[in-house]
């Protein structure tokens, strides 16, 4: 299947140390990212939502700055092409403000429904931490 490459940046009135356990904590992510998140005993994470469990393990990470998840299937490890989400915050050095860059690779949707499906989410987020 081919894949798509979704990346968009969105401006969080928020600090690092508040928004970073929002997106590298299974606590975190299952507020606004997915219905429920867990850690299996590997360390790798299971996000399940829209009833089905979808697995992925850390595979970059800088705290408080960036983390990728990459997303693998449990039944057929030997796949190369895996999907990835990598959320990076950066910071514009002249007015200070904070963005969260998202990078959605994978072969679900196109483009307006990914960003639909992103400005939704990120407003989740936005509500939650009150940026």
């Amino acid at each position: 299947m081919v894949k798509n490459k979704f990346v968009s940046d969105y401006q969080i009135n928020t600090s690092r140390k508040i928004i970073f356990p929002y997106l590298s904590t299974a606590s975190g992510l299952s507020e606004w990212f997915a219905d429920d998140v867990k850690i299996n005993e590997d360390k790798n994470y299971i996000f399940n939502y829209d009833g089905e469990d979808h697995y992925a393990r850390i595979v970059a990470l800088r705290t408080n700055i960036h983390i990728k998840f990459d997303f693998y299937d449990p039944k057929n490890p030997d796949e190369t092409d895996h999907s990835f989400i990598e959320f990076r915050l950066d910071e514009n050095e002249l007015t200070q403000t904070l963005f969260l860059k998202v990078v959605d690779y994978s072969d679900t949707y196109d483009d307006d429904e990914q960003e639909s499906i992103w400005e939704s989410l990120i407003g989740s987020l936005k509500e939650i931490i009150g940026g």
